[in-house]
């Protein structure tokens, strides 16, 4: 049984629709508030406070929708093998301290895309911990499918193939590792008879294997996963890769 590239390619896009709506809004209403403050309209803290709240509002708001989608992603699957497990259950929202902490730290890089990214990664969030936390209730596998334009280190992830949900991937009670510039995110199985079309672990590999490394340079994760950086920069003028 395969879960089908369109019906994947749904449910990414699905996800990466709340993802864009919750950085889109939040890009628009930085650029009211920095008119206003700018013009010496509020304080840098009633700016800050404003940017929190507003911030935390949509990370909710998408953040349920994310929830949903990976939830009925999950239970199709489980229906899918017969599994016999619960109804999945979303993953909680990001909490106000989370939010603040996300948008206090990008708004010293002085970036409008990097805050509003950062509103995006807290939904996005939401869908990945979702999968993870019913996977892990239920004793299934878990595989990173990487999607879009993705970097080295999603694709050495993505190398790993299928294995058994583990709490070694969660981290302060959320996923690790999650960009809110691609649209890679986990998949879930009850058993080794499904699969997702197009999912190639052993291409993944090949390239994490195969990526030159420098002279005298030790053949660990780190520095292969650098060498494929480098490899993408020289054959695409980017860190990142299309998949």
């Amino acid at each position: 049984m395969r879960i089908t590239q369109k019906t994947w390619d749904n449910y990414v896009k699905l996800l990466r629709k709340f993802s864009d709506r919750a950085t889109n809004e939040m890009k628009a209403y930085l650029a009211t508030q920095n008119a206003l403050y700018n013009e010496g309209n509020m304080t840098l803290y009633q700016y800050r406070e404003n940017l929190i709240r507003y911030a935390y509002a949509l990370a909710t708001k998408y953040g349920e929708g994310a929830g949903a989608a990976a939830c009925e992603m999950y239970d199709a699957v489980s229906a899918l093998e017969n599994a016999n497990v619960p109804p999945a259950l979303p993953a909680r929202t990001a909490t106000y301290g989370e939010v603040a902490k996300a948008v206090l730290g990008t708004l010293k890089t002085g970036n409008d895309e990097i805050v509003s990214a950062s509103v995006g990664r807290q939904v996005k969030l939401v869908g990945v911990d979702t999968m993870m936390q019913n996977a892990l209730r239920d004793g299934a596998e878990w595989a990173w499918i990487p999607r879009g334009d993705t970097c080295a280190f999603c694709l050495t992830l993505a190398s790993r193939g299928w294995q058994k949900a583990s709490e070694n991937a969660i981290k302060d009670g959320h996923a690790e590792h999650i960009h809110a510039n691609c649209d890679c995110t986990y998949a879930v199985r009850f058993s080794d008879n499904v699969d997702v079309e197009g999912y190639d672990p052993e291409q993944y590999r090949k390239m994490y294997y195969d990526a030159p490394l420098e002279d005298g340079q030790a053949p660990s994760a780190k520095n292969r996963v650098n060498a494929m950086r480098r490899q993408f920069y020289k054959e695409n003028g980017t860190t990142e890769i299309e998949v």
